[in-house]
């Protein structure tokens, strides 16, 4: 019996892969077996970073809103607990927007907690 190879198939992979690692450097863009680690590699990264981007991305909100209480005289920690304590439930990405977009507005937040 004749070996069976499906090679529509194997061709459309190989094709997907590659267009995965279009743009990579050396052989990791057109070599088949580096190709397909480099691919997988990436996919891990990517897996990894939609998740590590949400911890960056708070990290960004409490710095932007530390340095924005800061010139009312209020430390971050001081801040957030007073929200707290007032019942204010404001996430930090709003906060941080408020803080950076309309300074007023973030003002009379501090104002209130204060």
């Amino acid at each position: 019996m004749p070996r069976s190879v499906n090679a529509a198939a194997a061709k459309q992979r190989k094709k997907k892969v590659f267009k995965r690692t279009k743009g990579y450097w050396g052989r990791r863009k057109n070599v088949w077996s580096v190709a397909k680690n480099a691919d997988e590699k990436g996919l891990q990264y990517a897996y990894r970073d939609r998740r590590k981007k949400k911890a960056e991305f708070r990290a960004l909100w409490i710095q932007r809103i530390n340095a924005a209480v800061r010139v009312h005289g209020m430390s971050y920690s001081e801040f957030m607990n007073k929200l707290k304590k007032k019942g204010i439930n404001i996430n930090r990405k709003v906060l941080a927007d408020l803080a950076m977009n309309e300074p007023e507005t973030f003002e009379a937040i501090v104002k209130k907690v204060k």
